[in-house]
């Protein structure tokens, strides 16, 4: 099924449920969303989650010593601080004094927890972008901006402006749009302590934590429904083709005895499934918002054990999935990645034909990363489709949010 293919699933104009929440702002959607039976059943779950305590995703349950380090970035992996700074400093600066206060949080605040993906508003952290003057969206974004690769901000740019077509084409702009993400900033902006952003809403989130010149940028989520924009002064804005590819060659380049090891489900709901794998929210992910403790075993076949086309193939997605970071972070994320190939798994569920849906997974000691393809949330596809995309990464063994950077600073600096 190809991504253009999503208009044939576009509700009719009737419909109760998109017409029932049309007029509604942000607030008055979050309390609506309560009340309804499927996405209140999901904020009741991720309310037992949060606020919890933070340990890391783990593969058992322990975490793994000694993974990262606190120390200044290698030449040519250094993060962009100083240009992070000075955008993070005009910013604050033209701030009132109550959206000062609204959007700053200590550096270990649990609010950095609170980000979600779904289109309602869980948690109000920070400021709501929409509710903002063009002027003050700018200078965020100019924040957001200097801390990405080009690629990176042009990326979460693109989501938003899909998940402002989204809610054009169903009519429902009241609740998304463009400007519908929360953005807040932890600890004080400076280029040796640690301090941080972050920005969530439908379909993109990012957790950004610089501390000297080092940086990590996890837990981040990209997604679309759909992921392209078929009409308009965007037309042709896509996402997530390359990740899309570079999966299914992945699993194409295997032999035959390696794909089935790499097989952990032939169908994307499939009746070996235990109960709760697929969940009515995330689908497949295991590691989306909420789940900063979950326990995830390792499944399918270890990098270490494919041949050069495949490990290629391996890079190309760890490539895809990294792309949004500076070149110097990025260089120094990618290093780390490829450092633990020899405890990296790869697991797959679905086909991997050319019109195939499917998820897949890499997992090591310093990588969670995840696609899956879902069911339609405001389309109406009952069956998960290549137009709808959803993509996660983490830092597993506790640095998500870069907490263990955090936990090491006060040690070596005061």
């Amino acid at each position: 099924m190809s991504a253009q293919e999503f208009r044939q699933y576009l509700f009719p104009s009737d419909d109760a449920r998109i017409n029932s929440v049309k007029g509604l702002d942000a607030y008055q959607y979050r309390e609506a969303a309560k009340q309804d039976p499927f996405t209140g059943g999901l904020i009741d779950g991720w309310k037992q989650l949060y606020p919890q305590p933070f340990y890391g995703v783990t593969s058992d349950g322990a975490r793994i010593p000694g993974l990262f380090a606190l120390a200044d970035a290698l030449p040519g992996e250094e993060a962009p601080t100083a240009a992070m700074v000075e955008a993070a400093d005009v910013l604050l600066e033209s701030l009132t004094a109550e959206q000062a206060d609204r959007i700053r949080y200590p550096i270990d605040a649990v609010e950095w927890q609170s980000w979600a993906n779904p289109e309602f508003m869980q948690y109000d952290t920070g400021l709501r972008l929409e509710a903002l003057d063009q002027g003050t969206r700018d200078r965020i974004f100019s924040v957001i901006e200097a801390s990405l690769s080009d690629a990176g901000f042009k990326l979460i740019r693109d989501l938003m402006r899909i998940n402002g077509f989204l809610g054009e084409i169903i009519d429902l702009s009241n609740i998304m749009n463009e400007f519908s993400y929360n953005f807040a900033i932890y600890g004080e902006p400076s280029a040796v302590r640690p301090w941080g952003w972050q920005i969530f809403g439908h379909h993109a989130a990012i957790n950004c934590l610089v501390v000297g010149t080092q940086l990590v940028m996890t837990p981040v989520f990209f997604g679309a429904e759909p992921n392209r924009i078929d009409e308009g002064p965007r037309e042709g804005t896509t996402a997530f083709d390359d990740h899309i590819e570079h999966g299914r060659l992945l699993m194409n380049s295997l032999s035959p005895r390696l794909q089935e090891r790499a097989l952990v489900y032939r169908e994307m709901v499939d009746p070996h499934m235990p109960e709760g794998r697929v969940h009515p929210g995330d689908e497949r992910h295991l590691a989306g918002a909420f789940q900063d403790n979950r326990v995830i075993p390792y499944e399918g076949v270890r990098v270490s054990e494919l041949n050069g086309e495949s490990r290629a193939l391996v890079d190309a997605i760890v490539a895809d999935f990294t792309d949004y970071l500076p070149s110097g972070p990025a260089a120094a994320r990618q290093r780390e990645i490829s450092e633990h190939y020899d405890e990296t798994w790869f697991s797959w569920i679905g086909g991997w034909g050319p019109t195939d849906v499917f998820y897949y997974r890499l997992q090591s000691p310093v990588l969670v990363l995840e696609l899956d393809h879902h069911t339609g949330v405001f389309l109406s596809n009952e069956l998960p489709a290549r137009f709808h995309v959803h993509t996660v990464m983490r830092t597993p063994n506790g640095n998500d949010y870069g907490r263990e950077l955090v936990r090491q600073f006060p040690a070596m600096h005061g």
